[in-house]
């Protein structure tokens, strides 16, 4: 597969052989990093990227994107599956260098569900690693301000329901002391969008609680949908809307 490492038998080699092979090829101390090790642990979904390895010495390996580095902290490192790979927190802050904010968003909404990883861990790599590229964006995302295309969200939303030709909402309009997502006043239906915002604070979940509370207490139905609602499970949104939202 590469100078020094052999598979044996005649199977095509997994994914996983792949990452492992490239990480062996690259000597002691190499592990995988980037979008390789983003892919490897489920922050970045579609085509598998080619392996990129760390390396403490100078390596140039065919197929193989080798960065490297005199300096690697251990706390940066972890294992999966036998794959020596950057932490979740570390391969965030690596993907800032290339992901716009609302991709990064939502890795990090990922590595939150998947990994239990938190916005103090990210930080803690952030402040080792303070000129990394992508920096700025982290400091949004970690405030939870961003809407991780609530904009595109929005707009998915919308779509879905004029495939399903239900009425339309108003959008972003004031109600109560806060600006709602969606409302329809006349069938007392507020929804709101959830883009994968990082909370880092308590004051980002106050506020969204506030706001359901400020709903009901006007009498509305509350519904709120994410990303995977709205783009990768639609029929059961529409499935709940269509009563409420029935003439």
């Amino acid at each position: 597969m590469h100078p020094g490492v052999y598979r044996v038998g005649h199977r095509a080699p997994s994914l996983e052989a792949r990452y492992l092979a490239a990480v062996r090829a690259c000597g002691r101390g190499a592990f995988l990093a980037g979008a390789a090790a983003g892919h490897l642990i489920g922050l970045l979904n579609g085509t598998p990227p080619e392996p990129e390895v760390i390396t403490p010495t100078e390596r140039q390996i065919p197929g193989v994107r080798t960065v490297r580095s005199r300096r690697i902290d251990l706390r940066d490192v972890m294992c999966v599956r036998g794959i020596p790979c950057t932490t979740v927190a570390r391969t965030l802050v690596d993907l800032g260098a290339t992901l716009d904010v609302d991709d990064l968003a939502r890795a990090c909404h990922e590595a939150g569900v998947c990994h239990g990883t938190t916005p103090r861990q990210v930080e803690s790599v952030l402040d080792r690693r303070p000129t990394s590229r992508g920096a700025g964006k982290f400091r949004v995302i970690l405030r939870g301000d961003a809407p991780v295309t609530l904009s595109r969200l929005e707009a998915g939303f919308l779509e879905r329901l004029r495939e399903a030709e239900l009425p339309l909402p108003r959008t972003n309009r004031p109600a109560g002391s806060r600006r709602v997502d969606c409302r329809w006043p006349a069938r007392g239906l507020t929804v709101e969008l959830d883009g994968y915002r990082y909370h880092s604070s308590r004051h980002a979940w106050e506020q969204d609680r506030r706001r359901e509370r400020e709903a009901r207490a006007r009498g509305d139905e509350f519904r709120r949908y994410t990303y995977g609602d709205v783009f990768e499970q639609p029929k059961l949104m529409l499935a709940e809307l269509r009563p409420l939202l029935r003439d």
